[in-house]
């Protein structure tokens, strides 16, 4: 079988969770699947260099277009071509997000929907993303496609009800976890520089993502404010971590306006090192977004033991399961209740890592790779 793998997602170096699962899937397939042979597909007139290793792989082909992205995204929605299948020969060709890609026999197609935020909450999009998604025509391609893979059970019930998507048409996989991410023992020398040097000597919660609306970072930093307040905490940081979304500026706003301003730290885009060391310094980890495709912060965090707090919203309950606390995302006093009892409860802790530990079982890369491999198969029957 030939497998043609549009890798767009991958040509610009801003990180994302979409961005992460296309390059560990990617990276799975090449790896667990030598029958196969497969086309990496990358286009634009400026690229992020394939990883090294996908290069060397004996059934690997590079098919390198130097076509604007916006050129062909144009072209594919206004006159539905080029038809990539016209002159690239492939059994499956597989998108790991919903970029547009014109077929003469969309049979063949498959890709992934990671979630439909963008429908159920405009307003946390730019007019430049609202415009993206206009472009990539989401619904014709839904109804055309050969299949489709959802990174969860909560968004695959949310393709089908709002995009009117038979259920034998969608197959739920879910993604795997970073094997980077681990329990690092409080001893560990490079550990202990980190901290050191990076002036984290004070306990912190910590927040990794994207900083939007959608991630709901304001609430973090207004329970944040009445933590501090009381004496118990006065020495607790918040550590944020992430690269600028959009309307990013009310959230620095918001800690602007906080009498502990100087005890809020933007750290920025955070390396996957970083995050190594940050979750495993870190007292909670906070992600009370309001909605969310599948997530990869919280799992990270409970590799790593840390305990996690989370809403109650989306994917979230179906992704924790009973290992992390939820929460209601506009309550601020259900955060910073729960909030309380993490911090001051080592028994609670305790079981937490171990219920975070126990649920990352069901999250494996080899495995999301063999079942997406398995949906290959089925469309090239």
């Amino acid at each position: 079988m030939k497998i043609l793998i549009d890798l767009r997602v991958l040509a610009r170096p801003q990180f994302s969770g979409i961005t992460e699962y296309a390059k560990h899937l990617v990276g799975y397939l090449l790896s667990i699947d030598q029958k196969n042979e497969y086309l990496l597909f990358c286009n634009g007139c400026r690229k992020t260099p394939l990883p090294e290793d996908w290069l060397n792989k004996p059934q690997v082909k590079i098919v390198d277009y130097s076509i604007p992205n916006r050129l062909l995204n144009f072209g594919n929605k206004i006159f539905n071509l080029p038809k990539i299948d016209k002159k690239i020969k492939a059994d499956v060709f597989f998108s790991p997000h919903f970029n547009i890609l014109s077929l003469a026999n969309s049979s063949k197609r498959i890709f992934t929907f990671h979630d439909l935020s963008f429908i159920h909450y405009p307003n946390f999009f730019s007019n430049r993303d609202k415009f993206w998604h206009w472009l990539q025509n989401y619904r014709r391609q839904v109804q055309t496609a050969g299949h489709l893979i959802a990174v969860s059970d909560f968004t695959r019930q949310d393709i089908i009800d709002n995009l009117s998507v038979s259920p034998e048409r969608i197959t739920r996989i879910y993604s795997g976890i970073n094997p980077l991410y681990r329990k690092i023992a409080s001893g560990d020398k490079n550990l202990k520089e980190f901290q050191k040097n990076r002036h984290l000597e004070k306990p912190f919660l910590f927040y990794l993502g994207v900083i939007e609306p959608r991630k709901n970072i304001p609430a973090i930093i207004k329970a944040f404010n009445i933590l501090k307040a009381e004496k118990d905490f006065k020495d607790l940081q918040l550590v944020i971590a992430g690269s600028k979304g959009w309307l990013y500026d009310k959230v620095f706003q918001e800690a602007k306006n906080s009498k502990f301003r100087e005890e809020i730290i933007f750290w920025g885009a955070a390396t996957p090192s970083e995050a190594l060391f940050l979750y495993n310094l870190a007292e909670v980890f906070v992600y009370p977004s309001f909605f969310e495709g599948f997530g990869f912060p919280p799992l990270e965090a409970q590799a790593c033991g840390l305990p996690v707090i989370t809403s109650n919203r989306s994917s979230l309950p179906e992704v924790m399961e009973n290992s992390a606390l939820m929460i209601d995302p506009w309550r601020i006093d259900d955060l910073v209740f729960n909030l309380k009892n993490i911090l001051t409860g080592q028994n609670l802790r305790k079981r937490l890592q171990k219920a975070g530990f126990s649920n990352l079982k069901r999250f494996d890369w080899a495995k999301t790779a063999q079942e997406t491999i398995n949906v290959f198969s089925k469309i090239n029957r």
